[in-house]
């Protein structure tokens, strides 16, 4: 997911940080209230959307355009008021698609650039969704030599990842709507930062129905944090309820397993409003992101990363997530979820495991999956709407672009069908 030949695929360590489920603060007197009713939860069957999964392997095999979505991670989805699903992506290969065998003679449609170019990755990008559920669009910024990140990276270098996207009132109380697009602002980075040092929350606002790019603007600065590996970027996840957005974000750590979430909420219509955001100190919500403390704690092998996404489950709240636990090695195979009865916590977990497919591959091992998101839009009968991303991470010294780009199922999402369940343990 970089635009920098060989490293495409950022570091296990930095895809699945891990921030433990403990308890690091109990909900004071500015909580809501745990919601009548609110039992354990579990993840009690799964099953994939092979729906899905051919719907976005349909428009990327697509040569219709051959400067538009071929393959991307960092799936993320938002409703429209007219039906229409906006997708986001971080990382994106804008190209051509060329049906098996590849030339390494395997059986796997294949991508090249377009007249001799290298192909176009891209920081980031949206793909529109009828809504009939059919892929139409991609959109892209435009730069003098193609196709450039719908999101413009910042002026003074850096990049900009979309996470979670709302749609509110334009200000509160208006009856205009909006798409808010939360930003991971990162400066270019050396060493262990590779993909950037986080540098701030941005939100982008969208026009709709046109979905033109208005404004971005710095919503949680955290410049004024000299350690990176304290600085927290929002938008992991954003749940709407009672007038309010809350907020997940985590730190991060290059060198260490494990990250802590935090928790911030702004009004309606205000999420591009940095006077609107208020951070969780453990009991009240404060005006400043330093003041904030850890929903969910580091602790050990066993945690959240970074890439979770929380969802309602009737009146609970629950967290999606890598399971990070045993030796490890489950951090890019298996999914776990957390559940708890607000969304400062307590939380309880993990209850349920999954481990998703992966696509075939003729080195399986090297094939990870992570950053679940759910998207709730989608639910039917029951059964939400789950995506995870695909990736290659081969051994030490080993470039990933020769497997990207000789095997396209390795960096497109994948979509499950997720029931969840009363657990009888707390």
């Amino acid at each position: 997911m970089d635009q920098s030949p060989g490293i495409r695929t950022k570091p296990v360590a930095t895809l699945l940080l891990a921030a433990a489920a403990l308890v690091c603060a109990v909900p004071g007197a500015e909580s809501p209230g745990h919601a009548a009713g609110c039992t354990a939860r579990r993840i009690a069957s799964w099953s994939a959307d092979s729906r899905q999964i051919a719907e976005f392997v349909r428009y990327g095999d697509d040569n219709t355009r051959v400067d538009d979505w071929t393959g991307g991670d960092g799936t993320h989805s938002v409703r429209l008021p007219d039906g229409r699903t906006l997708w986001l992506f971080s990382d994106t290969f804008l190209d051509r698609i060329h049906p098996p065998p590849n030339p390494q003679g395997e059986p796997h449609s294949w991508r090249t650039a377009d007249n001799g170019r290298p192909p176009f990755l891209r920081h980031n990008s949206a793909v529109l969704m009828s809504r009939s559920g059919r892929l139409e669009r991609t959109l892209t910024g435009r730069t003098p030599d193609g196709p450039g990140p719908f999101f413009p990276d910042p002026a003074d270098g850096g990049l900009r990842w979309p996470v979670r996207a709302r749609v509110e009132p334009r200000t509160p109380g208006s009856r205009e709507k909006v798409v808010r697009v939360l930003l991971w602002n990162r400066a270019p980075g050396t060493g262990p930062w590779i993909f950037g040092v986080p540098r701030a929350t941005d939100v982008a606002t969208l026009s709709l129905p046109g979905l033109r790019l208005e404004s971005i603007r710095e919503a949680v600065g955290q410049s004024a944090v000299t350690d990176p590996e304290r600085r927290v970027l929002y938008g992991a996840a954003a749940v709407g309820e009672g007038g309010w957005t809350y907020v997940f974000g985590a730190d991060e750590s290059p060198s260490a397993p494990g990250s802590s979430a935090y928790l911030a909420r702004v009004p309606a219509g205000r999420l591009a409003d940095r006077g609107g955001w208020r951070f969780w100190d453990g009991t009240h919500w404060r005006r400043s992101p330093e003041q904030a403390v850890p929903v969910l704690r580091d602790g050990g092998r066993r945690g959240v990363g970074t890439g979770f996404t929380v969802v309602r489950e009737g009146p609970a709240w629950v967290l999606f997530t890598m399971d990070t636990g045993g030796d490890g090695t489950a951090a890019t195979q298996a999914l776990t979820s957390y559940w708890s009865c607000s969304p400062q916590g307590p939380w309880h977990g993990p209850n349920g495991r999954l481990t998703p497919p992966r696509p075939p591959a003729p080195d399986p091992r090297y094939v990870i999956v992570y950053n679940p998101q759910a998207h709730p839009e989608f639910t039917t009968d029951g059964r939400l709407l789950l995506s995870y991303d695909v990736n290659w991470l081969g051994p030490p010294g080993v470039p990933p672009d020769a497997r990207l780009n000789g095997d396209v199922d390795l960096y497109r999402p994948r979509f499950l069908r997720v029931r969840m369940a009363a657990d009888t343990e707390p």
